[in-house]
């Protein structure tokens, strides 16, 4: 366990820590709901976006995979970046709220421009295309989700009730997954007399990108507008005017923290873990399992529930055990349940395509270990904003912004590495380009089976690992928030918007 820390000497002592308050339902209903932007921007890149360039426009899969891994380099960047000059910024609307509201647009845009790549044109012209439409999208979205996910630690500094913020915010994340997928499953990429597997239908993307677009600005908006009433309460911490070097030397002095190191390392294992699922997900339906038309809504509904016994009993498990643990546990035990049809059709012990009992039983192990997957997550979100008075009390600055960037940059990993990954999965596993299911050998199926299987218990056992590690918990949490009030830092009342 971390040992108590004083300020550093020097630091700004106008760090304002939030109060340890409980939320109206109305402002985390608000604030939860923005992330189903991110939840479709996710559902997209995540279960169609490789599907899409190799199947439906005909790229290789481990050359898309390359090309959006590439990308990553650019957030590598633009994610610090963003969250250093949000913590920075000031005006009448806060810190946060210029950044949601000026993302909007190019996020609608950049979404539909993704999925109109220019047809017929070189190969080389469309992976450029990918890369830079890439690279505009995720760079707006970081523009929003960033200072959007800081907000959670400004919100409150109660050590349960940030587990309730994330669950909120991960439901209608999910939610938003959700909606995307289904509206694509059902409508916009539903089976027809031409393309028996919808998904391979090039006319109905278009229709699926103005879809996107339209949610993710909605929900971005609804969620600045229904949270505009709170700038007043949000820490409002003197900015001291500092060269490029000082800068610089505040955010390597952030990033030290230990904590913070242990999240991302175990975000990152658990966040490409998850990515190879998304990707890899169109694949084992379709091919694997062998499913067609609404059967894709079916699978979906049972990951939402999953999603929702999640956000009723992560917080009930916060309360109640150590978040560190918890989290651990249920990595474990998602993967576990998770690869346990494919171990068992490797055997022969599973009902075969076609079997009554066959999709009851895919659904039904898909949403217990989608339950406890989410689970892992929401702790571990929970837990990155209680690292922002960890550090608060090492450095004297408050510094969510930096933090959640990077944070924001893990999750990431989910179409980037994840999707990098899947190709090279692919690849060893010989898969072709345009297969028809039902037309694949078995032991191509097989050998791609057994990859998966195996990516997946080794990203998400490390990932249980490092959340096992995580340096502090409740008790140091509580008696740091005691020595910041002590120092005048802890805030309780509603300020004034920034002039």
């Amino acid at each position: 366990m971390n040992a108590p820390v004083a300020p550093v000497t020097g630091a700004t002592p106008a760090a304002i820590t939030p109060p340890a308050r409980r939320l109206s339902n109305g402002v985390m209903g608000c604030y939860g709901f923005g992330a189903a932007a991110y939840g479709v921007k996710d559902a997209g890149f995540g279960t169609f976006l490789l599907l899409f360039y190799n199947q439906v426009v005909g790229v290789p899969a481990a050359t898309v995979g390359f090309v959006v891994m590439i990308a990553l380099i650019v957030d590598a960047f633009v994610d610090p970046t963003v969250g250093f000059l949000s913590d920075r910024t000031r005006s009448r609307w806060g810190r946060r709220h210029p950044w949601l509201y000026g993302a909007v647009l190019p996020i609608m845009l950049g979404w539909v421009a993704l999925w109109n790549p220019p047809i017929g044109a070189s190969e080389t012209l469309i992976l450029l295309w990918l890369f830079v439409v890439a690279v505009l999208v995720r760079s707006a979205v970081s523009a929003y989700e960033v200072p959007g996910q800081a907000m959670a630690a400004e919100l409150s500094a109660d050590y349960d009730e940030r587990t309730r913020i994330m669950s909120y915010r991960y439901l209608f994340g999910w939610l938003g997954g959700l909606t995307i997928l289904v509206s694509a499953y059902v409508y916009f990429l539903a089976a027809t007399p031409e393309y028996p597997n919808g998904l391979l239908n090039p006319a109905g993307y278009g229709g699926f990108a103005i879809a996107g677009a339209l949610l993710m600005g909605g929900a971005i908006l609804t969620s600045a507008i229904g949270t505009h009433r709170e700038i007043p309460r949000l820490p409002k911490p003197e900015i001291e005017r500092q060269t490029l070097s000082q800068n610089l030397r505040d955010i390597a002095e952030t990033v030290k923290n230990r904590a913070f190191a242990t999240l991302m390392v175990a975000g990152i294992c658990a966040y490409t873990g998850q990515g190879i699922i998304y990707a890899i997900s169109n694949y084992l339906a379709s091919f694997v399992w062998g499913f067609k038309g609404m059967t894709f809504l079916y699978y979906s509904i049972a990951l939402f529930a999953g999603v929702a016994v999640a956000f009723v009993i992560a917080p009930r498990a916060g309360r109640r055990g150590s978040k560190p643990l918890t989290a651990a546990i249920a990595s474990i035990t998602s993967a576990v349940i998770g690869t346990t049809p494919y171990w068992l059709r490797l055997a022969g012990w599973f009902p075969s395509p076609g079997d009554q009992w066959m999709l009851p039983l895919v659904f039904l192990f898909a949403g217990i270990s989608t339950a406890f997957s989410v689970t892992a997550y929401i702790l571990g979100a929970s837990m990155l904003a209680d690292v922002v008075e960890d550090s608060e009390a090492r450095t004297g600055r408050r510094s969510e912004g930096v933090f959640f960037a990077g944070g924001f940059f893990v999750q990431k990993c989910t179409s980037g590495i994840g999707i990098f990954a899947t190709g090279l999965i692919l690849a060893a596993a010989g898969f072709p380009a345009k297969a028809v299911p039902g037309q694949v050998a078995i032991p191509t199926l097989d050998r791609l089976t057994l990859i998966f299987c195996c990516c997946y218990l080794l990203f998400y056992g490390l990932a249980a690992l490092f959340y096992a590690r995580f340096p502090f918990g409740r008790g140091e949490h509580e008696a740091r928030l005691a020595r910041l009030a002590a120092t005048g830092v802890l805030d309780s009342e509603p300020r004034e918007p920034f002039a």
